[in-house]
């Protein structure tokens, strides 16, 4: 096989099981780290892709919505905060009574959404031991499909469902 700079992949892990997602995870990886390829990709998969991406291109129905690094799309406005707690049912109701409260964005079985800044990640989390709350986890992430979604909501075809 010839050695080209630039490898277009169209949905390289779809149907694969998680190994070979792995697997082709690392190939890419490698490729593009060690042998200093060019990876286009292009994929449905958001949590692959913003696990192996350093630019992206994000297009809707044939238009461009926008272009460039991962650091410069995901603003720190936007970061996403995972929080479990031992009772999370009286985490929510002493966030309702807080400052926070307009900035929880969702609670299930699993945890409490919070919408902060980067910056009050260390702030809240000294918030919620002041307040003795046990602390389980506290989990700070971007998500590629979260920013997807939001800037792609004009075109929503189905209502989010509300459980």
């Amino acid at each position: 096989m010839h050695n080209p700079q630039l490898i277009i992949l169209d949905e390289p892990t779809n149907g694969l099981d998680p190994q070979g997602i792995a697997d082709i995870r690392n190939l890419i990886l490698m490729l593009s780290q060690q042998m200093n390829k060019t990876i286009l990709v292009s994929s449905h998969l958001l949590s692959e892709v913003e696990q192996i991406a350093n630019r992206m291109l994000i297009i809707d129905k044939g238009q461009k919505l926008v272009e460039g690094t991962v650091n410069e799309l995901f603003n720190p406005d936007d970061t996403v905060v995972f929080l479990e707690t031992t009772d999370n049912a009286a985490c929510e109701a002493m966030l309702a009574e807080s400052s926070y409260a307009p900035q929880v964005t969702g609670v299930d079985a699993g945890g409490i959404k919070i919408k902060l800044r980067k910056e009050e990640v260390p702030a809240f989390t000294k918030m919620l031991i002041e307040q003795n709350v046990h602390v389980l986890g506290v989990t700070s992430r971007h998500s590629l499909e979260d920013y997807f979604l939001k800037i792609t909501t004009a075109n929503q075809h189905v209502e989010p469902f509300k459980n």
